[in-house]
């Protein structure tokens, strides 16, 4: 056992695993099936991150495949702190180690902290033909990855790519792909047009899943709310 994870099983909550493991749908059949939790708090996850910042190559590899949930968090919470203070070297060896290792990114809260971090700050400048070929996996969480990294290219007002990605996610049958498609078209419209986000849902809120468009509109006052649920 690495000492990290010693550090975090002297933090096991045993009531709070279980509630975890019920809130992220760990049970048979469900998207985060047999993912394990030991109830450490995400605060308490980020100040361990902190403490092994610094943590070689080796046994950073072994973490992010740790069964543990926690564990796989904490490593690419890691992962996140090296890339922010890293020079263009180590930011392109993170980039290659997450899409390496995209299995273990693998469910929704370790895709929301760190896909904007990493994937989308990397490719800032660079083409992102990378983002489209995600957004086709057959794999749900790196297609989540796909649209939740454009919300680095969001807050930089940059609006094209979440809009391209989320015409390709717009017949994604989960729940947990509507959700994120239509988080990242509010962003557009809070963070850089409202009427960037109006004309798209002008041309698509007809046929895009309800679930997407109720979280795209929901900064909307509710007379402009109900003039896009009433077409869907």
């Amino acid at each position: 056992m690495l000492k990290i994870q010693s550090d975090f099983k002297k933090l096991t909550d045993v009531k709070r695993a279980k509630i975890k493991a019920r809130f992220f749908k760990t049970g048979l059949g469900q998207y985060a099936e047999g993912d394990k939790f030991i109830g450490v708090t995400v605060p308490q996850t980020r100040l361990i991150a902190r403490k092994y910042e610094h943590l070689d190559t080796k046994d950073f590899a072994t973490l992010i495949k740790s069964p543990i949930h926690e564990e796989r968090l904490c490593a690419l919470l890691i992962l996140v702190n090296q890339f922010e203070r890293g020079d263009s070297k180590t930011r392109d060896k993170i980039f290659k180690f997450y899409l390496a290792n995209t299995a273990y990114v693998n469910n929704w809260d370790l895709v929301d902290l760190t896909a904007d971090k990493i994937v989308g700050a990397y490719l800032g400048n660079k083409e992102k033909d990378i983002l489209f070929k995600l957004a086709k996996s057959k794999n749900l969480w790196e297609k989540r990855i796909s649209i939740v990294a454009t919300f680095h290219l969001i807050k930089s007002g940059e609006p094209k790519y979440t809009l391209r990605i989320a015409k390709i996610l717009m017949r994604d049958n989960h729940d947990l792909i509507h959700k994120s498609v239509g988080w990242m078209l509010r962003e557009v419209g809070k963070r850089c047009s409202e009427k960037t986000l109006t004309n798209f849902l002008d041309q698509y809120a007809d046929t895009m899943p309800r679930t997407m468009l109720r979280y795209a509109i929901e900064r909307f006052p509710q007379k402009k709310r109900l003039k896009y649920l009433v077409r869907n």
